[in-house]
């Protein structure tokens, strides 16, 4: 049995999305895979006590489930855009989880669509920290000039929502203490920011099938030049990569490749008829309060999309 550790991090704001996350985790699992996964929570967190995710075992058997709570800690650390403290959970992995020396994590805000396996045992890490992928949307003007005044190029800043920790020689070098010293700091983009300061030059890169962002998916489709990744690597993430909603949420409204996480929702054992009913019918009212002219121009405008006339 092939065993892989995983961790994820939320808060009861995101059940559902968690349930229907680690749902896609479990429903691509091969047949010789098991998922350990590991939930890390704060104590306000009520899900633990509910074993709302328990309903998992009657649809899956190839997975554990085991909590670990990292009570207050980060409880005074900067936060920006509604992020909460939970985003800088992760970075206590290595000590809260010691019995694995490598292990992945991952958002909630995110589909799996194949075993994870052969992503998991092909990452060597060798003497890095961690491994992750980076993505373009750290390519504008503001964002590069932040990079750089961080002493950071955007081309080898990794983004923070799927990860691979080499635990083993974080724990070795003491790692996390500087995390939890560089997360009482202004960052910007917080979590992300720390670990690719603190981990800066001992960084893996891997392929965007680990790490299917937004603006991943419109280089794909607009097969854009750029220096990152190739063609065939960009092809593979479309056909089979993680899907990260790193942007506008798909149970909150239309957005890039929404119809895949509705469809994993279906899928799961959350499923709700009536909450699926309610959200469809409520877009259909969003279109028909539009004017008979803006319809016309998103019609146009998407053909034109489609068609490669504009991007």
């Amino acid at each position: 049995m092939d065993i892989i550790p995983v961790v994820f991090c939320f808060d009861d704001n995101w059940l559902l999305p968690a349930g229907v996350c680690i749902s896609s985790l479990l429903e691509n699992a091969g047949s010789n895979t098991f998922y350990d996964i590991f939930i890390l929570h704060d104590d306000a967190a009520t899900y633990p006590n509910s074993k709302w995710l328990d309903c998992l075992y009657g649809k899956y058997t190839n997975f554990s489930i085991k909590y670990r709570s990292v009570g207050n800690e980060f409880h005074d650390a900067f936060q920006i855009r509604g992020i909460t403290v939970a985003a800088y959970y992760r970075l206590l992995i290595p000590e809260l989880i010691p019995e694995y020396n490598k292990i992945m994590y991952h958002d909630v805000d995110v589909i799996f669509r194949e075993d994870l396996s052969r992503i998991f045992n092909e990452a060597d890490l060798g003497g890095n920290y961690i491994a992750g992928v980076v993505s373009p949307g750290f390519f504008n003007e503001k964002a590069s000039k932040n990079r750089s005044e961080m002493g950071l190029t955007p081309e080898k800043y990794i983004l923070s929502g799927n990860l691979i920790f080499n635990s083993e020689l974080l724990r070795k070098d003491e790692i996390v203490s500087l995390f939890k010293i560089e997360a009482q700091k202004d960052y910007i983009h917080q979590d992300m920011d720390v670990i690719n300061l603190v981990c800066k030059e001992r960084i893996s890169y891997l392929s965007p099938v680990f790490c299917g962002t937004i603006e991943l998916f419109k280089l794909a489709a607009n097969k854009e030049d750029q220096p990152l990744y190739t063609l065939l690597e960009l092809e593979e993430m479309q056909s089979n990569g993680i899907v990260h909603y790193n942007g506008p949420k798909p149970w909150n409204g239309w957005c890039p490749n929404f119809d895949i996480w509705w469809e994993y929702y279906r899928k799961s054992v959350f499923f709700d008829p009536a909450y699926y009913f309610e959200f469809y019918t409520s877009k259909y009212d969003e279109l028909d309060k539009l004017g008979e002219v803006k319809l016309i121009k998103l019609l146009l405008r998407k053909i034109a999309k489609r068609l490669n006339i504009i991007k």
